[in-house]
């Protein structure tokens, strides 16, 4: 007996206690803060209304079938022989292909408009962009763990810190260190992938001020966890006092601070850099920071010099695509270990959490010390 009361008490109280404890929660992705998000939420509705359309009638109708021709009703018309309804049939299939035909048109107009490498086209719905207004360039890398963005008109960088002017276009060009990721702030726009030696691309805005989050929705390695970031929305004068106050950091992004940000490092705070290397972000996207190291540019195009402006070799090789079948060999696996790797027999060495890539290309003559 008590334990029937225990167990009455705990189903009516179930109810109550998963509505506070939801009640903290917010749907960011349906109450979001940029237009390219809150398209995206409609688009949602609207899908979950149509498919809800054939859903609702079809469990109703069961219930009520279950009911209206269960053994016990006597009132309930009897046609064993019933076989065929022309009528029926006709609900039966033209209500479902309608709401496919719906759903596929939405979807179709949905993906043209909402593709995150088209410029938008307006800010709010009733706010259009005008022909002559540039966007704000942002130049996102993913690394292990954090988040780099470099804003190359004001010449500043930032680690883990995304700011951004309020009803104003951005335009974010994105790669990766090494490992793939992608770059998602559910309050301005869906999640885009960046990856080593790509470059992927979203135009987005925030049409209100605020602090939002912003994190990789793909698992890599274990400082994921920790790779979030906080995008804040200001005004225009509030964005211009804000890159005043990052330009007078005394540290300056180059190839050799890169090369040491790149590192694997975990639950890093917010940082700045004052200055900029100049094609800075194009030689991380063709793997080419290092000194000496040949860029994937180059390697497609057969001799071209790379990206950091070494002189051309006369004895250069040609790329594989430029070569002919006969002069073509075999070339190491960039990304394979050589040899046993350092924590191959010790589960806690932290070569075991070292996501970076392992080895790069050096271009033909170049000394041990450039190899390095």
């Amino acid at each position: 007996m008590a334990k029937t009361l225990v167990r009455s008490l705990c189903f009516r109280l179930l109810p109550i206690g998963l509505a506070v404890a939801l009640s903290g929660c917010g749907l960011v992705v349906m109450d979001p803060a940029g237009d390219v998000a809150r398209q995206q939420s409609n688009l949602i509705l609207w899908s979950t209304g149509l498919m809800l359309l054939i859903i609702v009638p079809v469990m109703a109708l069961t219930i009520l079938f279950a009911w209206r021709y269960r053994e016990s009703n006597d009132e309930a018309t009897y046609r064993p022989d019933w076989d065929h309804s022309t009528s029926l049939e006709l609900i039966i299939w033209s209500a479902p292909l309608l709401i496919i035909i719906a759903l596929g048109a939405l979807t179709w107009v949905a993906t043209h408009t909402l593709d995150p490498f088209r410029p938008l086209a307006r800010t709010a719905p009733d706010r259009p962009v005008a022909a002559s207004a540039r966007p704000l360039e942002i130049q996102v890398v993913s690394l292990d763990w954090k988040w780099l963005f470099i804003y190359p008109e004001q010449g500043v960088a930032t680690v883990n810190e995304l700011v951004l002017p309020v009803d104003r276009p951005v335009r974010f060009r994105m790669s990766s260190s090494s490992m793939m990721n992608t770059f998602w702030v559910p309050s301005m726009a869906g999640m885009i992938y960046t990856m080593a030696g790509m470059e992927t691309e979203l135009n987005a805005v925030l049409n209100r001020p605020g602090r939002f989050e912003g994190l990789s929705g793909n698992y890599s390695g274990a400082g994921f966890s920790g790779m979030k970031f906080w995008t804040h929305g200001v005004d225009e004068a509030g964005f211009a006092r804000w890159i005043e106050q990052v330009r007078a950091k005394p540290g300056r992004l180059d190839g050799a601070t890169y090369l040491k940000l790149e590192a694997p490092s975990e639950n890093v705070a917010p940082t700045g850099f004052g200055g900029v290397e100049r094609g800075l972000f194009d030689r991380i996207v063709a793997m080419c920071v290092k000194p000496g190291t040949s860029c994937m540019s180059s390697m497609a195009h057969g001799g071209h010099p790379a990206v950091n402006n070494r002189p051309p070799d006369p004895d250069h090789a040609k790329g594989a695509l430029t070569r002919e079948p006969e002069e073509k060999g075999n070339s190491p696996h960039l990304m394979a270990p050589h040899g046993n790797a350092p924590g191959n027999r010790d589960r806690g060495d932290d070569a075991n959490r070292n996501m970076t890539r392992l080895d790069v290309p050096a271009l033909p003559g170049a000394s041990a010390a450039a190899r390095a």
